[in-house]
């Protein structure tokens, strides 16, 4: 097994391809975020690790809540606010949050002038879906990994 099979700098892993899988009018949201898949460039299946990057202004997602995928975050750098339905609150580096399935729903946003990295970890059972309480979205996780977005009525979004 070679070096790079075991350990590499986080930063070398190539940022993800596609930038969102949110519908189009969703996904000009989250543009000035970058995630690096470290989990993935290391053939862990049972969980996701990414290291991503909020650039000034950029969200990372929209605010949501899993019902079945627990989720935590990490702070490395830069100060992000952690939004949720409950209140907001201004996160520093070392600092970190959890978040359970069915819990509160959140996202990051980068409302300073900086840059903004932290890690994502979040397990990969089968059967997820997640609820976007301020959007009309409703996502549910197809067999191979991805999302299907519809409409709260159940209206599919165009793939």
């Amino acid at each position: 097994m070679s070096d790079a099979n075991l350990a590499r700098v986080a930063l070398d892993v190539a940022p993800r391809a596609k930038k969102s899988v949110y519908p189009p009018e969703f996904a000009k949201r989250v543009e000035g975020r970058e995630k690096r898949q470290l989990g993935d460039a290391f053939g862990l299946t049972s969980f996701g690790v990414n290291l991503t990057i909020l650039r000034p202004g950029a969200q990372s997602a929209l605010m949501h809540r899993h019902e079945v995928q627990d989720e935590f975050i990490y702070v490395l750098e830069g100060t992000p606010d952690l939004m949720t339905d409950q209140g907001t609150v201004r996160l520093s580096p070392g600092m970190c949050a959890g978040f359970p399935a069915k819990g509160v729903a959140h996202h990051l946003v980068n409302n300073t002038s900086t840059p903004v990295t932290y890690l994502e970890i979040g397990d990969r059972q089968k059967g997820d879906s997640a609820s976007y309480p301020n959007d009309d979205l409703v996502a549910v996780a197809n067999p191979n990994g991805g999302w299907v977005f519809a409409h709260k009525d159940g209206t599919p979004y165009p793939s």
